[in-house]
């Protein structure tokens, strides 16, 4: 093999697994290692992860993936040009500077353990749920990462104290990791990218630099925040006492923004990720669009420090995947998740049966706490095969919901269309391989869904970014997928309108049997 081949790894950690992902340079994986790591749910409505066995799953994925590609005559510790970094987003960590030990475990995306502390915010600020909506594009939610900082700093008094001193990092997992692949306590570099700033609900959407004023109306510390650079840039390099030191680390997005990247969305352009929760972004190009129908404004992408701002808006659903994972670990109805499309396809319909997955409440468009799940509809005629594709339904219907709202909010002209007038949504993640569900997505939306040949764009979004800051790629060779989409899959529906629409106000009254369920006796 020559030794003149360039490749680009990419760290995709997620929020139940890490993997690292090497390509070459026709963006095709010539090595890959990836390993599921633990979530500990301490209390109801509670999810944590461990930061440091994130970073030896990191290093896990990194030695074995090298070694599957050197085994294979790629010569990677020559040609490895630089590094890309993905990650689960909103996740919060906070540790010592001068320990470089975490001082409480990452609190994860979902956790709604600060519900009071969005409450009392509400009644405190004069805008109430919206207050920084005009800056930051984003509504008070025990989603974003400002919420899980100030519960960290309230009841934790290891983080406090080392706030006094001085000595506590705040950051989302890719910034945890950042600190560590570059040395640590050695002089780390302390620095997020300008997407996964975005979810944290402290930086202005237009400045892209921290919020002076919603830092001050949180009583939050500067000094404890990092730096924010682009998507594309060498941030740093990779330390001593990796496997593979010196390699340049030239990328950096959220887990959902490198998705979009990796689909080549430009703008008018949307992707739907099915992973844990399904993440839908509709790219809005240099315009920052306001949302009146329940969804997120958010950045989209920056890829280098003097490009365009990329914005986008986002539907995020809480629960997708992680519905099939309950059927699977709390109910026993499958033993293991591809299971779920063989009984799926056993029936012609739910039977009537409508689930809604609100097990920590519902994210967008409807953004209510107090919702908790219900499977309704049921008879003596259901069985576990209509269960089953209910909870496929549960996913699709809750993507629809999201678009629908986009399409809302931009219009005709704000959505990209084929030759034959139709919008066509790319899709990704792992549910996506069940093609049962992706054709009840075609259904239900009423349009065509695209399947790409490797669906795992988070990765390849990540690499792209890596890849173009050091010359790997250019832009156009990114965003010209002309050649891609001839291997892609695509889904056509075929349920007649009608039933669709009987369907969906059906979907309707299920969600509204969700709401004011927080509080049901034990």
């Amino acid at each position: 093999m020559s030794k003149s081949e360039s490749f680009i790894g990419s760290i995709d950690q997620g929020t139940t697994s890490t993997r690292f992902i090497i390509y070459n340079k026709h963006a095709e994986p010539v090595g890959s290692h990836q390993v599921e790591f633990t979530q500990f749910c301490p209390k109801a409505g509670w999810v944590e992860h461990d930061p440091m066995e994130i970073i030896e799953s990191v290093k896990m994925c990194i030695s074995k993936a090298v070694d599957k590609a050197t085994a294979d005559g790629h010569n990677v510790d020559e040609g490895l040009k630089g590094i890309g970094i993905t990650n689960q987003r909103e996740t919060t960590v906070v540790w010592s500077k001068s320990s470089g030990v975490p001082l409480y475990n990452a609190i994860v995306w979902m956790d709604v353990r600060t519900t009071s502390i969005c409450r009392r915010l509400e009644k405190e600020l004069s805008g109430g749920k919206t207050h920084f909506l005009e800056s930051c594009g984003l509504p008070i939610s025990t989603y974003f990462s400002a919420l899980k900082l100030l519960w960290l700093l309230e009841n934790v008094d290891a983080v406090k104290q080392a706030v006094k001193k001085g000595d506590a990092l705040f950051g989302t997992i890719d910034s945890w990791l950042i600190w560590n692949l570059t040395g640590g306590v050695n002089n780390g570099l302390h620095v997020t990218d300008v997407s996964n700033a975005s979810r944290t609900m402290l930086m202005n959407l237009k400045t892209l630099n921290w919020d002076e004023k919603i830092l001050e109306a949180l009583k939050i510390p500067k000094t404890i925040l990092p730096k924010i650079v682009s998507n594309a840039e060498v941030i740093g390099h990779i330390a001593k006492g990796w496997l593979i030191p010196g390699v340049p680390i030239s990328g950096c997005l959220g887990d959902q923004h490198a998705a979009m990247l990796g689909q080549s969305c430009k703008k008018g352009e949307a992707k739907s990720t099915y992973g844990t929760g399904a993440f839908i972004l509709l790219n809005t190009g240099e315009e920052v669009v306001k949302s009146n129908h329940g969804l997120l404004t958010t950045l989209a992408f920056k890829l280098g420090k003097d490009a365009p701002t990329n914005y986008a808006l986002e539907g995020s659903i809480a629960i997708a995947g992680a519905a099939v994972q309950w059927l699977r670990d709390s109910l026993g109805i499958i033993s293991s998740a591809k299971e779920i499309e063989e009984l799926a396809v056993k029936v012609d319909s739910t039977g009537g049966v409508y689930f809604v997955p609100a097990f920590n409440g519902l994210f967008a468009p409807w953004w209510r706490d107090d919702a908790r799940g219900v499977l309704i509809g049921i008879t003596r005629f259901t069985n576990k095969s209509h269960i089953a594709r209910a909870v496929l339904e549960s996913m699709c219907f809750q993507v629809k919901d999201v678009l629908d709202s986009m399409y809302k909010d931009v219009g005709d002209k704000g959505e990209k269309k084929n030759e034959k007038g139709q919008f066509l949504l790319r899709v990704d993640g792992g549910a996506t391989v069940n093609n049962t569900l992706m054709q009840i997505q075609a259904d239900l939306l009423g349009n065509p869904v695209v399947r790409p040949a490797d669906i795992e764009t988070t990765a390849l979004g990540a690499a792209y970014a890596a890849g173009l800051a050091v010359g790997v790629w250019t832009e156009d060779e990114i965003f010209s997928n002309g050649e891609r989409m001839k291997k892609d899959t695509t889904f056509n529906p075929i349920l007649n309108d009608e039933l669709r629409e009987k369907k969906v106000a059906s979907w309707c009254k299920a969600v509204e049997r969700t709401f004011d369920l927080a509080d049901l006796s034990l």
